[in-house]
């Protein structure tokens, strides 16, 4: 029975209706459009209907419309529209705005459609009634954001813990999600048992990082493993303090790995510039030049070979520390969790223990050369070498507790100020310079004194490595790393370089000019004050500059000092970033306090040997990379979850192998190895070389065996 064009369909009712299996199915018009997509359809289902409260358009032709019937009862399908003969199709309607909302099936398809890499226009094609710019806006401001990971799903359930849900823009800051977003996700499970946006009681089940770790709910929104590292006042004052960090936009995270989306936005020429300016700014400094210092004055050699010695000692730490630079900006994690991936689970928190000390160390190093400037240009000397500790170690607090923009931004200018009196010291001291004296002692102890200046040297370098990766966290992953290498390579050589050999100038001239020689009797910075000493009352303030350019030097570790405490477990990362710069703060000023009378026997003791374990370490990540993830590479998001680490069995043997290879070959003023000897009157120190060698050789096999029995 057909109906005339402007009549109403009567709805069938139920009583009348004729069964199911007896209804005819719905005719589909062969003249429809069916919309598609490169062969792909859309439902009918998915276009979106008329808007009522629009004015339509008073129809150009007139259509039928047919319906089917069953005896007496009403029709039981939609009418459908054909176009009568010799009509012209009626022309597509004109995409406009839109408030319907989107389904599932819309939104699986722009997502399958952007993970495939098509492009917007394209995109928008496959939506008739919807405008390219809602497509984007739907995509990046409810969908993309709106979408955790597993590692943002851990972030906000500790934001949630720690702020407890008051405050969600600050929330939002924490994870680096719309707050909108983390509260709509805070009501999904299993974050909602957390007991936020709920009325019901907190669930007594345990949130853990990971299903291996467990942990006792006390029912306020926290573990109860909190309870011994923090008091609910000192809590309090903490999160306050965050707030406060956050709210001005500096840092307040800690080891979490940096997602993409909470990265460098754009990336410029001074982004890359700022990777060469960071390294000058914090290798020009004091404490090298008195490193320097130590290959006439310790060693005996002259000014030529302590030259080539340091510079290309120097050369090779940076070649290492550069490298581990670029996986920064690949990964997204800290240098100390990245050694996960090779060392394992538990033996990597060896390798943060000592890299925890070589930091403290280099700290307290800077520490005492500025006290000794700082006394040194004071009045007849007249303040102690403790007052200068202190101010350096309260301005490094300060700047690395407020995180990493201000850090970087420090070091982008902190090289101008050290770069003018550095050449202003040598334009004054150079004449003193002794340049003819040569090396003492005979070939053999030549050959091993050169060797050890060497190792120090390049001591000094490669224990960058360890740390490298935190200062390029927040580089986008497309970073070049070609570039990002070349640059923080040269940045690394030219501080170096100038640092050096200023130091190596300084000291050569100690036997020929008595003055000299005494100012290094009080001290190493001490010299470099007499180094100025042409220069009157302006040389004492080039000598005050030089000493506040420690800071720069000391920022960097104190900084990753911190991060790295909360690599050590799980209850240490609970303590926030900011209390454990603290504490590293406090660690090394009442260790320079106590040893600042000692600074050349910590130089020459200290550094080689923190060089040792860098460079076993080094080997067996280099090996880990190149043989067997050279395909596979790495599941960054699995930074935090033992259960899918290495187990580290292969990379610990190998580190112990390593470790007794050094101690047989190493030379210090406490001992000497006893194949080191074998090479001059005071031994060579061979430690580093060794090491790295011996434990290249043992990882590969053990590793092999331990991936064939393990599986990881």
């Amino acid at each position: 029975m057909s109906a005339p064009p402007n009549s109403k369909r009567v709805k069938a009712s139920p009583s009348t209706s004729a069964p199911s299996h007896l209804l005819a199915p719905q005719q589909v018009n062969p003249f429809q459009r069916v919309p598609s997509y490169e062969g792909i359809p859309m439902p009918q289902s998915q276009l979106s209907p008329p808007n009522p409260k629009k004015r339509r358009a008073s129809p150009q032709i007139s259509t039928a419309t047919t319906m089917s019937t069953s005896g007496t009862t009403a029709a039981a399908g939609e009418a459908a529209l054909e176009p009568g003969p010799g009509v012209p199709e009626a022309p597509p309607r004109k995409k406009g705005r839109t408030n319907t909302p989107w389904t599932a099936e819309e939104e699986q398809r722009l997502k399958t459609m952007r993970d495939a890499g098509r492009s917007w226009s394209e995109i928008a094609k496959t939506f008739p009634f919807r405008t390219e710019g809602s497509v984007k806006k739907h995509w990046y401001k409810d969908m993309h954001y709106a979408e955790f990971d597993e590692d943002e799903s851990i972030a906000l359930r500790e934001a949630i813990k720690e702020y407890e849900a008051s405050k969600w823009k600050v929330i939002g800051q924490k994870v680096g999600k719309p707050a909108k977003a983390c509260e709509h996700m805070s009501s999904e499970p299993p974050l909602s048992t957390l007991g936020v946006n709920s009325e019901k009681e907190p669930s007594k089940t345990p949130f853990t990082d990971h299903p291996s770790h467990t942990a006792e709910y006390d029912g306020e929104g926290r573990d109860a493993a909190d309870g011994p590292f923090l008091s609910p006042r000192i809590a309090a004052y903490v999160r306050r303090f965050e707030n406060q960090l956050i709210e001005y936009n500096l840092e307040a995270r800690g080891i979490e790995r940096v997602q993409q989306h909470e990265r460098m936005k754009k990336l410029t020429w001074v982004s890359y510039l700022q990777a060469f300016l960071l390294w000058v700014s914090i290798n020009l400094a004091a404490n090298n030049i008195t490193l320097g210092m130590l290959g006439p004055v310790v060693y005996g050699l002259s000014f030529l070979d302590s030259a080539l010695c340091s510079v290309l000692g120097a050369l090779v730490g940076a070649l290492v520390a550069s490298w581990m630079a670029t996986w920064g900006p690949v990964s997204g994690v800290r240098t100390m969790a990245f050694g996960r991936y090779t060392m394992g689970w538990w033996p990597s928190k060896i390798v943060v223990i000592l890299n925890l000390i070589q930091m403290l160390g280099y700290s307290l190093i800077d520490c005492v050369v500025c006290g000794q400037i700082l006394s040194a240009v004071s009045p007849n000397g007249n303040m102690s070498v403790a007052v200068g500790i202190v101010i350096i170690a309260v301005s490094c607090w300060v700047i690395a507790t407020f995180g990493y923009q201000v850090f970087h931004y420090y070091e982008r200018f902190a090289f101008l100020p050290q770069i003018i009196v550095v050449s202003i010291l040598y334009a004054v001291s150079s004449s003193k310079f002794d340049l003819s004296t040569p090396s003492s002692g005979d070939p053999r102890t030549l050959a091993g004194n050169r060797l050890s200046f060497f190792s120090i040297c390049l001591s000094a370098a490669i224990t960058y490595a360890p740390l490298a990766a935190d200062f390029f966290v927040y580089y986008p992953e497309r970073t070049s790393r070609v570039t990002l290498f070349s640059l923080s390579l040269v940045g690394l050589i030219v501080s170096f370089t100038m640092a050096f050999l200023v130091g190596i100038g300084l000291a050569s001239g100690i036997s020929s000019h008595p003055e000299y020689g005494a100012a290094y009797s009080r001290g190493a910075g001490a010299l470099i004050v007499e180094g100025f000493g042409p220069l009157h009352g302006f040389g004492k303030f080039c000598s005050v500059v030089v000493a506040l350019g420690l800071i720069a030097n000391t920022i960097p570790p104190t900084y990753s000092a911190g991060v790295d405490f909360q690599v050590l477990g799980r209850y240490a990362e609970k303590v926030p970033r900011a209390i454990w710069n603290t504490i590293g703060v406090i660690i090394y000023t009442v260790c320079a306090l106590v040893g600042r009378s000692n600074l050349s026997d910590i130089f020459t003791n200290f550094l080689a040997l923190m060089g040792y374990w860098v460079a076993i370490w080094f080997a067996i990540i280099l090996e880990e990379r190149f043989i067997f993830r050279f395909r596979t590479g790495y599941n960054w998001n699995v930074w935090n979850d033992p259960s899918k680490l290495p187990v580290g069995v292969a990379a610990f043997a190998a580190f112990v192998v390593g470790w007794v290879g050094a101690i047989l070959c190493m030379a210090q003023v406490w001992y000497i190895g006893p194949l080191s000897r074998l090479v001059g009157e005071y031994g060579a120190d061979m430690g580093n070389y060794v090491g790295f060698t011996w434990a290249g050789l043992v990882y590969p096999p053990l590793r092999y065996v331990e991936l064939r029995m393990l599986g990881r």
